[in-house]
This record gives C-alpha cells, sequence and structure tokens, in this order.
C-alpha cells in the first residue's frame, strides 16, 4: 500500500530541488498542519526536508527541532512499513548533524560542537552506502568549518 503522505513529501522535495522552494515550502507546510494523517514518522520526515527549505537559519533550527522532537515518537517498526531497512537510530546523524550545522551559522560553537559530538556518536548506526557516506562526509564539513570559526553556509549541508 502506498503511503500517500510520502508520496506528497517526495514530489514536494523533488519541486524544491528542481528550484521551486515556496511552492516545495507551501506543500510541507500544508502537510505539517494537515488533516491528521501525517504521524511521528511523517512529521520527523516533514520538519527535516521543511528545515533545507528555510531562508532564514533560526527558522531552519526550529524545524530542525521539531524533527528531532518528532522522531522520538517513531518506531523501528513504523519507519521499516516505509523502508524495509529504515532504524529510527539511523535517522540521528543527519537529524543532530542538521542541528549542528544550524548552531555552527546562527555563531554558537559551544551548541553546535555538542550536536556534532551527539550526532558523531550515533553515526555508528549509518549504513555502509551512498547515505551514510553523504552524512559522514556532512558531518566531517560541519567540523572542519566549526574548526576554522566558519559561520558561512556549507554548500552541500
Amino acid at each position: 500500500m502506498e503511503d500517500e503522505v510520502m508520496a506528497r513529501v517526495t514530489a514536494a522535495v523533488q519541486r524544491g530541488q528542481g528550484g521551486e522552494r515556496t511552492a516545495a515550502r507551501r506543500e510541507l507546510e500544508s502537510l505539517w498542519d494537515g488533516d491528521g494523517r501525517a504521524d511521528a514518522f511523517h512529521r520527523c520526515v516533514i520538519a527535516h526536508f521543511l528545515a533545507d527549505l528555510q531562508d532564514d537559519t533560526g527558522d531552519e533550527l526550529r524545524w530542525d527541532e521539531r524533527a528531532l522532537a518528532a522522531v522520538d515518537g517513531v518506531t523501528d517498526e513504523r519507519a521499516q512499513e516505509y523502508g524495509t531497512a529504515l532504524r529510527v537510530r539511523g535517522f540521528l546523524p543527519s537529524l543532530l548533524g542538521s542541528l549542528a550545522d544550524d548552531h555552527r551559522r546562527l555563531g554558537d560553537a559551544e551548541q553546535a560542537r555538542g550536536f556534532l559530538e551527539q550526532a558523531r556518536a550515533a553515526s555508528d548506526a549509518l549504513g555502509d552506502d551512498g547515505y551514510g557516506d553523504l552524512v559522514r562526509g556532512i558531518l566531517d564539513r560541519v567540523g572542519r568549518a566549526l574548526d576554522e570559526g566558519s559561520t558561512a553556509p556549507l554548500p552541500d549541508a
């Protein structure tokens, strides 16, 4: 059975990646505010992608915080209804890494380092695959930017 909410999330993310950021943001916000069909799994995914569509780092931080809060209500069983290989613990490096990058860009290096440390500690849950490599690479870039004292956005984080 197809997950209608996730199908709409995927379509919105593709619109955003295609340059239609405002339309994608509106669609995801509509799903967030929606009709009750979005459960904790959906809300985690929606918030995580909404964060990436924000023009303001403070707004991005708020959406990343919502994604992290929502993940507490997600079980492995629920995640596996969408993808059989998904494990909730595998979400954490990306969620925590996003928070680290938000705080870094806002100039709060101490908070950023704390979230980066948590993300790295959870990175053993990442697979030895393209997604795992992507997230580990982002964590490395956030760490280097922190070490350099940079608050500039990373090109692909």
